[in-house]
């Protein structure tokens, strides 16, 4: 497969909305079952050959542990227990609510009995209907559930090489099921004291100054493919600073800035993977400058700190 191969939201904005949600529900079980970490570490999905899991997560009795995957291959979620029990089911021909029921069948097979505190949509538009009431999100494309799965692992690979070069506190590249985008963050140490009106999510997330960096599927507000980045809180100045490529842009959004690259401007340059990398070094050293970071001191080219392996080439 080509590299950033086409994903046009119009054309699986339907199954990208149920897809969404299934991954709401699952997410969820997942924030409900695992050790909390800091900045929501433990929340998010991770890649895996065929699709995104939860990874481990411990059963309530503390007897053991499961784990949920949703195979993009041959389009199935798959629930597994650590004693070898295993179910799956379909992932086509399902609403969001009958989604929900067989998940939660799927899990109390292996043992496992959940209980959600508020199983509804997270900041979503239908966010005050139960999942189990959702008969409207049905919408299951395959051939495009698999682009995205697709696209999700290229964008992976270009996010772990320019996570590689950072040696500061850094995330892991993550898929968030809340805004449905991947991501990596670079930490400094300076703590932000975020006002007692922020919501708990947002404080814990930006409790430290963060440059962050990703690409989502698009949305009512941006309805393409897009790479962006972003510094928060945004120093002064940023949204002055320029962009690389030529064609990336700063845009306001949610009384910040935010810098983007279009997808389909990057995948028809000459090199779409050094394109995106050189975007978000753009916006990195930029944002570090102003916020004085030690751009020298946390570099790691190649993914190497030790300076003698430096010296000889890795």
């Amino acid at each position: 497969m080509e590299l950033f191969p086409p994903i046009p939201l119009s054309q699986w904005q339907d199954s990208k909305e149920t897809v969404h949600r299934f991954a709401q529900v699952v997410g969820k079980i997942r924030l409900a079952y695992s050790a909390r970490r800091n900045h929501w570490w433990n929340v998010p999905y991770h890649l895996t050959g065929r699709g995104i899991t939860t990874r481990p997560m411990a059963v309530a009795d503390g007897g053991g542990t499961f784990c949920i995957d949703f195979d993009f291959v041959d389009h199935r979620l798959v629930v597994c227990s650590s004693d070898g029990r295993r179910i799956s089911f379909p992932l086509t021909g399902q609403s969001v609510a009958s989604f929900y029921r067989q998940t939660l069948d799927a899990l109390a097979l292996i043992g496992v009995t959940v209980s959600l505190p508020h199983p509804h949509p997270f900041d979503l538009p239908d966010a005050g209907r139960p999942f189990t009431d959702d008969t409207e999100h049905a919408a299951y494309d395959p051939f495009w559930v698999n682009r995205y799965w697709q696209v999700l692992g290229q964008v992976n690979l270009v996010l772990e090489e320019f996570a590689s070069r950072f040696c500061g506190k850094t995330s892991p590249v993550h898929h968030f099921w809340h805004t449905f985008d991947i991501a990596v963050t670079r930490f400094s140490d300076h703590k932000v004291d975020q006002p007692p009106t922020v919501d708990p999510v947002t404080r814990e997330a930006y409790s430290r100054e963060v440059i962050s960096s990703g690409f989502w599927f698009g949305d009512d507000a941006v309805p393409r493919p897009t790479f962006y980045s972003y510094a928060a809180p945004e120093p002064d100045g940023l949204a002055d600073c320029p962009l690389v490529p030529g064609s990336a842009r700063w845009m306001e959004r949610h009384g910040s800035h935010l810098a983007v690259l279009d997808y389909d401007d990057a995948r028809g340059s000459e090199d779409p993977r050094g394109t995106v990398l050189g975007f978000y070094e753009s916006v990195y050293r930029s944002a570090a400058r102003l916020d004085h970071w030690n751009v020298g001191g946390e570099a790691s080219p190649g993914g190497v700190t030790d300076p003698v392996a430096a010296r000889a080439g890795g």
